[in-house]
């Protein structure tokens, strides 16, 4: 189990939560203007290695709870879309788990003559970093619950986008946003409840854990000097320039 104690101990980073939390993240150093730290999942088998039975057991038994949520009629007429790349699997395990409902997942990739049926944006993205492309254009042009899958849910700002977005062309009553962790603040979470009541739709969440991160005044300024400071000596060595659990350039 990675728990990025190294990360912790040198940026002052610190996982809030209880024991199922510890069990389903770590830390890493991030390579990114914005954050010094990259949540790591134990589960995901993306970071990690870890056993094919409990990567995708995990996203099974949130696809079931969110079945036990919606009841069978309801989920038989759902469709659960992942986010490229990190929860594209996750998605796939979680509409095993649901069992009833066909499965999507966004890309970040144009594919020629194949028209894109919606987009939407990451937080502090400024172009659109998600399109759709379903063999049928249909399959979100129903009433039906929409269940959202990510590996964690932190401001909640990409699936407001999302949500807003499909709305605006596929209307519904219902989503669901299913995470590993939702590691939201107080106030992430008054805002996704405002959202849904302006949207006039029930947005329910469904997570494996809860927590918070702790960081530290100065954090973002510690992380990039400990990146230069590992990258300098790797390259002094003549060896590998990445740091110990840097994550790459991604949001």
């Amino acid at each position: 189990m990675w728990s990025g104690q190294w990360v912790a101990d040198r940026l002052g980073v610190g996982l809030e939560g209880g024991d199922e939390l510890r069990e389903l993240l770590g830390l890493a150093l991030r390579r990114n203007p914005k954050r010094a730290h990259l949540l790591v999942s134990n589960v995901l088998g993306k970071h990690v290695p870890q056993r094919p039975r409990a990567v995708h057991g995990a996203g099974v038994r949130l696809g079931r709870r969110v079945r036990e949520l919606l009841g069978d009629e309801a989920a038989a007429r759902a469709v659960v879309l992942g986010y490229a790349e990190t929860a594209t699997g996750l998605g796939h395990s979680d509409a095993d788990g649901l069992a009833l409902a066909p499965y999507l997942h966004s890309t970040r990739r144009p594919v020629a003559g194949v028209a894109p049926v919606g987009g939407f944006e990451e937080e502090h993205s400024h172009a659109t970093s998600h399109l759709l492309l379903p063999e049928d254009p249909a399959l979100l042009a129903t009433d039906g619950p929409l269940v959202l899958v990510d590996d964690e849910f932190s401001t909640g700002r990409t699936v407001l986008n999302t949500i807003a977005a499909l709305h605006r062309r596929f209307p519904r009553e219902r989503y669901v946003v299913v995470a590993l962790v939702d590691m939201r603040s107080p106030e992430d979470r008054a805002h996704l409840d405002a959202f849904a009541a302006d949207l006039g739709a029930r947005v329910d969440l469904i997570a494996s854990a809860t927590g918070t991160v702790r960081l530290p005044a100065g954090v973002l300024e510690r992380g990039q000097r400990l990146v230069a400071e590992h990258e300098a000596a790797g390259a002094r060595a003549g060896g590998p320039t990445a740091s110990p659990g840097a994550g790459g350039e991604g949001p």
